[in-house]
């Protein structure tokens, strides 16, 4: 893999950069690949990136209808925690942390990992019984997770108001020291760097029109740049999963809705850890930047929109103030929206579907990005094997036949 000294780096920089080597190549569409897969976000760019590597399988295309990360991996706020309830839970989101943890070294692209603390305000008592509950849950499941007062939450994030007074006043609070954030743009472009490099195709600007399905099996898709044939096909689309499956011939129990988010104009380093709230809905967290990265709840409607309702971002910094009335002068910088698609549990779906060699990894609602390294890894392992991995066994689509649900409403916390 290509390295670089500060001596050739300034050398290309005062060449222009002529003999700079592209991250990753642009190549047309071969007629056949072993395995496509439909979208090149994280989780699709890493699901090539690990079949290439843990099982052989270089024979790959990753087609993305747009620019590579440009749908919820790019308009995500990064948060990487494992928290979760459940047992299921537990062992697929630590299993990314893990690979978040080693994952710079890894792809030997700097993903910007930084494990600064995630805390969870309780602001009532049902609010504490539900954490403790999660505390003691996780700790049976090798989680770290601890229990804060309300002054210990505020020694860890000083600019957090615990005023009595308040509306929802911060009684206590929930911390994960080992979850953080990471620059969603490097996630991508270290998996695509490191699968291109193992000889799998990365092609841009490629939609799928059509899921060729003969007997019950996939075939192939069609794309704008033409028809593709496929031994296997992975879909890894977010919000858009439905309509792909629905070309294939099936349906999922799968909403999409638009989930909002917004930073503030670039200020000194003042903000140490990530604080979310589910009592008044907003999260947040400073970037390397600066910028103070705002999250807000799904908005009310079904929508493939990438804006939502400006009703959603007023009650989002109304929040913020309650919260953080030092921020009360700042401004906001700017707005994005990305397509989330939920699972009736608010779990995700890894694995098989109705059509023999066509799997998907979808249903992460507001919660994707924090899986992306291991939701690659173990959906690598499912393609490649036919297969689920051990982790992701009980994240089948037949779930909602058998009633086996996992059911993580309350751990998706504040829909991030």
């Amino acid at each position: 893999m290509q390295r670089y000294s500060i001596f050739s780096i300034a050398r290309n920089a005062l060449t222009n950069h002529k003999n700079w080597h592209t991250a990753w190549r642009s190549p047309e569409p071969k007629p056949a690949y072993d395995v496509v897969v439909v979208g090149a976000g994280g989780h699709g760019l890493g699901t090539a990136y690990y079949l290439a590597k843990e099982h052989g399988i270089t024979n790959v295309a990753v087609l993305e209808k747009g620019w590579l990360g440009g749908g919820n991996t790019g308009r995500n706020t990064t948060i990487i925690r494992s928290n979760y309830l459940y047992d299921e839970s537990a062992k697929l989101y630590d299993h990314s942390v893990k690979l978040w943890e080693g994952l710079t070294g890894e792809l030997n692209y700097n993903v910007m990992f930084s494990p600064r603390g995630v805390m969870m305000l309780a602001h009532n008592v049902h609010d504490v019984q539900v954490f403790k509950r999660h505390v003691y849950a996780n700790r049976l499941n090798g989680v770290d997770n601890e229990w804060l007062t309300a002054e210990q939450a505020k020694a860890f994030c000083p600019p957090l108001s615990i005023d009595p007074g308040a509306r929802y006043p911060v009684v206590g609070a929930a911390l994960q020291r080992r979850g953080g954030t990471a620059r969603h743009d490097a996630v991508a472009w270290g998996y695509a760097r490191g699968a291109d490099a193992r000889g799998v195709d990365v092609i841009q600007n490629c939609e799928v029109t059509g899921i060729d399905v003969e007997g019950g099996r996939v075939t192939g898709v069609q794309t704008t740049r033409g028809a593709i044939r496929a031994k296997k096909v992975a879909i890894v689309a977010a919000g858009h999963t439905s309509v792909l499956c629905t070309m294939a011939g099936f349906r999922m129990p799968l909403e999409s809705v638009p989930l909002q988010a917004l930073v503030s104009e670039p200020m000194k380093p003042v903000f140490p850890c990530v604080v979310m709230s589910n009592a008044v809905h907003a999260y947040l967290s400073q970037s390397d930047k600066g910028e103070l990265v705002i999250g807000a709840g799904t908005d009310q409607y079904v929508s493939y929109s990438q804006r939502g309702g400006v009703q959603i971002l007023e009650h989002t910094l109304e929040a913020i103030l309650e919260l953080f009335p030092i921020f009360s002068r700042c401004r906001m910088l700017r707005q994005w929206g990305g397509i989330v698609d939920v699972t009736p549990d608010r779990s995700p779906i890894i694995g098989r579907t109705p059509v023999e060699n066509l799997f998907v990894n979808c249903g992460w609602g507001t919660g994707g990005f924090k899986a992306t390294p291991g939701s690659a890894h173990v959906f690598a392992h499912t393609v490649a094997k036919g297969e689920p991995h051990p982790i992701n066994a009980p994240y089948t689509l037949d779930r909602f036949k058998t009633g086996r649900l996992i059911d993580e409403a309350a751990a998706a916390a504040v829909a991030h």
